[in-house]
């Protein structure tokens, strides 16, 4: 039994999907069962790597403008032209900060995504329908979904007249989507009308939802800032270094040591 990616499950009859998962719609999952794929897919979250608005921020001095900036740096230090020292620098902090404030809005938006995650589920455990926390589920589990649900994890859905979904959070679309059987939903999205019954096929970092959450924390895209800031290094950097070959030309012709 694998977790399904939605490439794979969209496509699949009902009885595949319910088949590969191992899932019973009738009985749903048992708690061994339940234990077994929470020891092997985790807890249906989505979890993100905790770094120190420091490190964040040192980071911004490291990668190739950042490189090209500090070379320029050096270059005015050695050919001792400190105007232009003090213009880098200040290039070099203005593009770290614009760089910080970039990803602290990245995190926001994440956040927010976040906060549409469903808090509880209804399951299929042992035969028996259960309230249970929606970070417990686990693929194959057999859920409930009703009018003003939040649906947890991505589904396919099984059993029941029809639904009628809200995913303007994930797709932007701005009317309710209807759904029946066969169909999939996805985590995050909201129950506007209808009832039926589904099968988890992902969790977590796996969901669509998940997916676009990691993309919209990796995304890093360059400002006008920091592309004017390139272009500035570049030009620094070639005058610097041109400007340094002349000196030590001249140092040399002179019979002068290079570094006095």
């Amino acid at each position: 039994m694998v977790e399904m990616t939605k490439e794979n499950y969209k496509s699949k009859s009902i009885e595949e999907v319910i088949t590969e998962l191992n899932s019973n719609k009738e009985g749903g999952l048992s708690e061994e069962e339940v234990k077994e794929r929470l020891k092997k897919y985790g807890l249906n979250e989505i979890s993100e790597k905790k770094v120190s608005p420091l490190m964040r921020f040192l980071s911004y001095f490291w990668g190739p403008i950042p490189w090209m900036i500090e070379i320029a740096s050096i270059l005015s230090l050695i050919v001792k032209r400190w105007t232009d020292l003090i213009i880098i620098l200040v290039l070099l902090f203005f593009n770290a900060i614009v760089g910080f404030w970039q990803e602290h809005k990245a995190s926001d938006a994440v956040a927010a995504l976040k906060k549409q995650l469903a808090l509880k589920a209804r399951a299929k455990r042992n035969g028996k329908w259960i309230e249970i926390k929606a970070v417990q589920l686990v693929p194959g589990d057999i859920i409930r979904l009703r009018l003003g649900d939040i649906i947890p994890a991505d589904v396919k859905l099984i059993e029941g007249e029809y639904l009628s979904v809200d995913q303007s959070a994930l797709t932007g679309e701005s009317l309710p989507v209807d759904k029946n059987s066969g169909d999939v939903a996805y985590s995050g999205t909201i129950v506007k009308q209808g009832e039926m019954d589904a099968i988890v096929t992902s969790i977590g970092a796996n969901t669509y939802f998940g997916q676009t959450a990691k993309l919209v924390s990796e995304a890093k895209s360059i400002s006008h800032f920091q592309k004017a800031v390139l272009h500035i290094g570049d030009y620094l950097i070639y005058l610097s270094l041109g400007l340094a070959i002349i000196l030590i030309f001249v140092e040399l012709y002179r019979g002068e040591p290079v570094l006095s």
